[in-house]
């Protein structure tokens, strides 16, 4: 705990039997009260490795995607009394040992939220992030930026923490089983008003890190543009978006 408050940690998981233990041993137990994973119907031993380690496992029966483990994952730790939700992905593409600073920002404040960039700091290149990955990322948050009027350093990292309250506003089951629901998730938090705070992140690609291809990457960034098209219309009240409804 900090201040009396619950940390708990999710991981969202899908065959990550080769970095989950050096993914668990480097977050600040010390600090963290809880860890819970969710694996996705992996094809290995994920959950079997999780178990052994002592963590929190829930297994589905099929695989529903990174957003429907997403929401299992929250609604996992909203049950256990969580007060402060940090997603850690097991795969150690973000480095665990963050949630120090990220938890502090949220519990001594002034944020509700905060994600660990991967653009701050200019570190992502050199972490390996493919130069095709960096050109998009900087296209499409600069567009999302204009059209959700913030300004943020990127909005495609899977590092982040999330006060309890943000958790139970947002309409979450309403937003995509796939990648597209942590985009979702953060214009859902900017339409509300939740102060939402960055740090610095650096991140390694290595061939067990996650990573979706092209053609998906593709897909992501239309279904990107358009939540942000979504946001400013009913921003302006123009249409009444089902995302952006009070929960």
């Amino acid at each position: 705990m900090l201040h009396g408050k619950k940390i708990i940690v999710v991981m969202p998981a899908y065959n990550a039997r080769h970095t989950l233990e050096a993914t668990y041993r480097d977050i600040p137990h010390d600090l963290v009260d809880e860890v819970i994973l969710v694996d996705d119907s992996s094809t290995d031993d994920t959950a079997a490795v999780a178990r052994q380690l002592g963590i929190t496992t829930i297994e589905h029966t099929k695989n529903r995607g990174y957003g429907g483990n997403q929401k299992t994952c929250y609604r996992t730790a909203l049950a256990h009394g969580a007060d402060v939700v940090v997603m850690v992905h097991p795969d150690y593409q973000y480095d665990p040992r963050l949630i120090l600073p990220m938890v502090s920002m949220i519990i001594d404040g002034p944020y509700d939220a905060v994600i660990g960039s991967r653009i701050l700091g200019g570190t992502a290149r050199r972490g390996g992030m493919p130069f095709w990955k960096y050109v998009s990322n900087r296209v499409l948050t600069l567009i999302q930026n204009a059209l959700l009027g913030a300004k943020l350093s990127e909005y495609h990292t899977g590092y982040r923490a999330f006060s309890e309250h943000v958790l139970r506003a947002l309409p979450l089951e309403q937003n995509s089983e796939d990648f597209l629901f942590d985009n979702q998730m953060l214009a859902q938090i900017l339409m509300r008003g939740f102060p939402l705070g960055e740090v610095s992140c650096p991140t390694k690609y290595f061939p067990e890190a996650s990573s979706i291809n092209l053609r998906r990457s593709i897909r992501y960034g239309l279904g990107v543009l358009w939540v942000s098209v979504l946001y400013r219309l009913h921003k302006w009240h123009w249409i009444n978006a089902k995302l952006f409804m009070v929960a």
